[in-house]
């Protein structure tokens, strides 16, 4: 039997749940699909929220042909091969070009990559991409800037139910049977907002039956016994309750556990516990996902990021010491790589905390939004050549190295930040409250004065 999933796959963007952000009137996606030109784009999200059946239906909105690739069976061959087909369709695309969708394109390597570049540059092919994973760092920085990256949310518990009673009104198995739904708490909470998992278990409580379920004794004699059956069964009630979905699914207890349970649920509490300095609650988190089955790489990324982002300057030998495990958890494999990553975990939560340097970049980042590109300062430009030399650049520079301490009071940033009072107070970094930003803050204030106060 086809599972309620498939069989609840919309074909259109009308019956699409979700991801109002990217396909709701007026969003990107939608603007794209109507307009009949759609760019390459990569679409990163956790699993079941879509990500499949929306390269599906833009496809088969725009009738274009569409090709499909999974990075975990597919080489550098079958690209190949693809690639070489689309080129044929092309030549009855005028205004198009065929789709290739690329499911789990993290598991792609570096050579797949590369295969893709010529294709994707050229308009051979519209590449759509799926990931589970941070694109920055599972995707080639070409194949990046030739593409788009959207992301994907969770869906809301608004959306589940929306998508429930849908199936309980045109499913053509499900439709057919009286259910009466009580409680939901149960299969929001276990479906942790993937689409895939919350059809699963309304599949499980509603579709699957044992025959001992159903009493034949009272059924006409007249009929077959096949068709008894099937009367029994579209004829039997079904009470929804959080007790009835529990108990289904202690019967199958990994049916919805592949990836681990509550995946994304469980990273953030790991993180959340390190940032919050409890080592009891981060190494929980962990073990809960290494039971799970969740990829050592995965983990190891998260706390890696967690050295920069939580404890940065506070104490700089975190992110050393997070990447150290990072590396030998690829040296020495599994399941030893465990105890790297458990003294990591500890480590980061029992480390003195600070988003400085967190803070920092994004009030910078910011900055060059707001600002675009203003000149560097002329005394900070190379000058390789006479011509530049004679136009001024590097004229006045003073090497640090030549003055007292290593340092030269001059201007570093352009003219229009130094306006802003860049010169007498910090845009950017604020040193927190913590031993280590202490020393750096007495430091940048025997050279700066106040604007590190």
């Amino acid at each position: 039997m086809v599972p309620l999933a498939e069989r609840m796959r919309p074909k259109s963007l009308d019956g699409y749940i979700g991801q109002k952000h990217l396909v709701g009137q007026g969003a990107v996606l939608r603007r794209m699909i109507e307009s009949g030109r759609i760019a390459s784009f990569i679409l990163w999200g956790p699993p079941g929220v879509g990500k499949t059946t929306l390269a599906k239906i833009i496809a088969q909105t725009l009738e274009l042909p569409f090709y499909t690739l999974s990075a975990v069976s597919s080489g550098v061959k079958e690209v190949r091969e693809v690639i070489e087909r689309a080129k044929k369709d092309r030549f009855f695309l005028p205004n198009a070009s065929p789709i290739l969708f690329i499911d789990e394109i993290h598991r792609f390597s570096k050579s797949q990559q590369d295969s893709l570049l010529d294709a994707v540059e050229r308009g051979v092919v519209t590449l759509i991409g799926a990931t589970t994973e941070n694109p920055s760092f599972e995707v080639i920085r070409p194949l990046l800037s030739r593409c788009q990256v959207y992301t994907l949310q969770p869906l809301e518990n608004e959306d589940l139910l929306l998508l429930m009673d849908r199936v309980l009104k045109e499913d053509p198995i499900i439709s057919k049977r009286k259910v009466e739904v009580k409680e939901t708490s149960a299969m929001l909470r276990y479906a942790g907002g993937d689409c895939r998992k919350f059809l699963n278990i309304l599949d499980l409580v509603c579709g699957e039956y044992a025959e001992d379920d159903f009493d034949y004794e009272e059924e006409d004699e007249d009929e077959p016994t096949g068709q008894q059956s099937d009367k029994a069964k579209e004829e039997r009630s079904i009470v929804i309750t959080d007790a009835l979905v529990a108990e289904k699914l202690q019967a199958n207890p990994m049916a919805y556990d592949k990836d681990g349970e509550m995946h994304y649920d469980l990273v953030s509490a790991m993180i959340k516990s390190i940032r919050g300095s409890d080592p009891d609650a981060a190494i929980y988190y962990m073990a809960r996902m290494i039971e799970g089955g969740e990829d050592p790489a995965f983990i190891a990324r998260r706390l890696v990021i967690s050295a920069s982002e939580d404890i940065g300057l506070a104490n700089p030998n975190a992110l050393l010491l997070a990447n150290a495990a990072f590396d030998a958890v690829q040296k020495i494999g599994w399941p030893e790589g465990r105890i790297p990553l458990a003294e990591a975990c500890v480590y980061l939560a029992a480390s003195p905390k600070s988003n400085a340097a967190y803070n920092a970049i994004n009030s910078a980042m910011q900055k060059v939004l707001e600002t675009g590109n203003l000149p560097v300062p002329l005394h900070l430009r190379n000058a390789p050549t006479k011509l530049m030399e004679k136009e001024g650049y590097g004229k006045g520079y003073m090497y640090a190295h030549d003055y007292p301490g290593h340092f030269a009071y001059q201007q570093y940033l352009p003219d229009a930040l130094v306006e802003e009072g860049g010169m007498q107070q910090s845009l950017f970094y604020h040193p927190q409250p913590n031993a280590q930003e202490d020393r750096l803050k007495a430091l940048l204030s025997a050279f700066w004065g106040d604007r590190f106060k």
